[in-house]
């Protein structure tokens, strides 16, 4: 749902939407750690509050990513992904930290009041200015939702889709689709949050909105009646990394457990739990 378009090359062996790769990833922006030095007790001087993992993201947080707007539970791929991590790192349960952290302000430069953040959050190099994103943790197409029975539900080759109003959340990569691959004829609409976008579509004030797989389909399926995930865009090579304050040396530790969570199957396993179904998803072209 949010990101930007602009990507770096990865190495290693990709981790795609069905499976894991049995290597990690790793960003020009990270830092690589060893598990020798990645003990519970060797990492506390990094911690924003020593003795517990702080783990931020948006409110309200959604499903596949989170169960009952409640991050805690460990539920949902994201909440999953980040106790994973945590215990990796020897934390128990109860020593993770929720905090909300909006997402427009989550990129911004300075002092973080968390250890990372965990909310769909793109890498791009322009963010990576300003922060320090971890290796992938999960890699993601944009999906186009419209309302059923629309002109843009039947009708979106490439050329048809240059002609619809569309709208999205400011600072997304969703909206930097619309602007750099969709390149509609009117400019799009920019909504400050995902849920005026959504009433935005169902008000018929804008005619389709674009946000990630996922998002696009429970979106669809649950919170906006007789709409529909027309499709699925090909892959830019987007990919979701966890967040951390420009420079942060805990992201080697963590680039070493998201690894560690790949090399074991434990991230695939969460894909195709929470997010398997995303892959038989039609895919139309911009």
């Amino acid at each position: 749902m949010r990101k930007t378009l602009a990507l770096i090359t990865l190495v290693g062996l990709g981790f795609g939407l069905g499976a894991c790769g049995s290597t990690a990833q790793i960003s020009a922006t990270t830092q690589i750690g060893g598990g020798s030095s990645c003990t519970y007790a060797s990492i506390q001087s990094e911690l924003y509050k020593p003795g517990a993992l702080t783990v931020a993201t948006d409110s309200p947080a959604y499903p596949p990513w989170f169960e009952n707007n409640t991050p805690s539970n460990d539920k949902g791929f994201e909440s999953e992904v980040a106790f994973d991590v945590a215990k990796e790192l020897g934390f128990s349960k109860s020593q993770v930290k929720w905090t909300v952290e909006p997402f427009n302000s989550s990129y911004a430069p300075g002092p973080k009041t968390f250890d990372f953040d965990i909310n769909e959050i793109s890498y791009s190099p322009q963010r990576a200015e300003a922060v320090t994103f971890s290796e992938s943790y999960y890699n993601v197409q944009q999906s186009l939702v419209a309302l059923k029975g629309s002109l843009i539900a039947a009708h979106h080759s490439p050329a048809d889709l240059r002609n619809y109003v569309y709208g999205d959340q400011i600072g997304t990569t969703s909206l930097a689709y619309i602007l750099n691959e969709l390149r509609p004829m009117q400019p799009p609409s920019v909504f400050n949050n995902l849920n005026d976008v959504k009433s935005a579509l169902q008000e018929a004030r804008i005619q389709a909105l674009v946000v990630d797989t996922p998002t696009a389909q429970y979106i669809s399926s649950s919170e906006i009646p007789n709409s529909v995930m027309v499709g699925q865009f090909p892959s830019t090579g987007e990919h979701y990394g966890l967040l951390f304050a420009k420079g942060d040396p805990l992201v080697g530790c963590v680039n070493y457990a998201i690894g560690k969570l790949k090399a074991d199957g434990t991230l695939a396993k969460l894909v195709h739990e929470y997010l398997g179904l995303y892959t038989s998803v039609p895919t139309i072209k911009p």
